[in-house]
């Protein structure tokens, strides 16, 4: 396999990574498990994933602790606004992600927290 056709490969997995944040939508916990499944799988094969999965780790361990923290101050009422808004964005950063992946870019999903690197 040529140079082209492994960066293309790459990129096509780095997107599927990102992409796979929203099972969660479709099967109950499918975007916690997929994503970390897809990364360990792969990022020995190609190691240009490997960045992409700890990005997509550190974004799924933030927004379990955002979403977290949104129900703990629900009890005061300003969580009940934040949980939307939450979950927003945990549709709209794995969409960003996986076309920048797709791209050949490597995109930080804004708001996560830098616990893997």
């Amino acid at each position: 396999m040529n140079n082209q056709d492994k960066d293309r490969e790459v990129r096509q997995w780095s997107m599927f990574l990102h992409l796979s944040l929203l099972t969660g939508l479709i099967i109950p916990l499918g975007g916690l498990i997929v994503p970390i499944l897809i990364w360990q799988i792969k990022k020995e094969e190609l190691p240009g994933l490997d960045d992409h999965g700890k990005i997509v780790v550190n974004w799924i361990i933030s927004e379990v602790i955002y979403f977290f923290v949104c129900f703990v101050l629900s009890f005061v009422i300003i969580g009940l606004f934040l949980i939307p808004i939450i979950g927003g964005i945990s549709i709209v950063f794995p969409i960003i992600g996986g076309i920048q992946a797709n791209k050949g870019i490597l995109w930080k999903y804004p708001l996560s927290l830098n616990i893997l690197k």
